[in-house]
């Protein structure tokens, strides 16, 4: 899959290639990103990409026509070495976007790839936007100064979950969201944390996950997902029931959760 991505800033990109586990998937171009830098498709000689905007107002508007250059030798590179490929999704950063969530990751990371514009000052200008762009994401309810870092977050979202990219192929079937639920702990060594000063108490490995009975374990650590699911992320929870991802089992532990809880007096 490739990832075209337009943005004035692509040395941003350079680290998060180069380090960590999911380099494998760019060293291999399994994930292939190229960057475009917006100010060499600049018409004048100071490479001008912003100006004020109509009806005044604070900022700067990053221009159309500089975009639409891009963007066209975007897809003609894309087009080049992959001929029959559809086209790519088209996909802008902003806070009035989908919430991105490992579903669409999911999605993403079985498909082509896409383009990715990260914008900066007070936006784009709306009439590109509207001409180009399939989809609109967003990491939260929250404003950030550009597109590069939700950009880097799909990239090592998508990156993770390629063949062969995690040293264990199973590692990210457990992760939170891959199906619904939040994850559960994990615990390594030692065996038993010695408390701190003025801490009596020490703090052990939970002792089922030192059994070696497999089935118990897996059954421990389903809990402990469904207890903080229910107790952090409740609306997972639903999801996952109206998704039909709940056992009978899960749900006898759920009634007991609840149970429980409403058994307990209020502080």
């Amino acid at each position: 899959m490739r990832f075209d991505i337009l943005t004035l800033f692509p040395e941003l990109f350079g680290p998060h290639l180069s380090q960590g586990v999911t380099r494998r998937a760019f060293e291999s171009r399994q994930v292939d990103v190229q960057l475009w830098q917006l100010r060499d498709y600049a018409s004048d000689n100071y490479r001008r990409v912003d100006d004020r905007p109509f009806g005044g107002g604070p900022g700067m508007v990053m221009l159309a026509e500089p975009l639409e250059r891009a963007l066209a030798a975007a897809k003609a590179a894309r087009q080049e070495v992959a001929v029959a490929e559809a086209a790519p999704a088209i996909i802008h950063f902003s806070p009035t976007g989908r919430r991105m969530d490992q579903a669409l990751v999911q999605e993403l990371a079985a498909g082509p790839g896409a383009v990715l514009l990260c914008g900066r000052y007070e936006g784009m200008d709306q009439r590109f936007l509207d001409r180009h762009v399939t989809l609109e994401l967003s990491l939260g309810d929250f404003v950030l100064s550009g597109g590069e870092l939700p950009a880097l977050a799909l990239l090592d979202a998508v990156a993770r979950l390629q063949e062969g990219v995690l040293n264990d192929a199973q590692s990210h079937v457990q992760d939170s969201f891959s199906d619904g639920l939040l994850d559960c702990p994990h615990y390594s060594r030692p065996e038993v944390l010695s408390g701190l000063p003025g801490q009596v108490e020490d703090l052990p490995v939970p002792s089922v996950l030192m059994s070696g009975h497999h089935a118990q374990i897996a059954r421990w650590r389903r809990e402990r997902s469904l207890e903080i699911t229910l107790r952090r992320r409740p609306d997972l929870i639903t999801a996952a029931r109206a998704a039909g991802r709940l056992s009978k089992a899960d749900e006898r532990y759920l009634s007991q959760l609840q149970a429980a809880s409403s058994s307990t007096p209020a502080s």
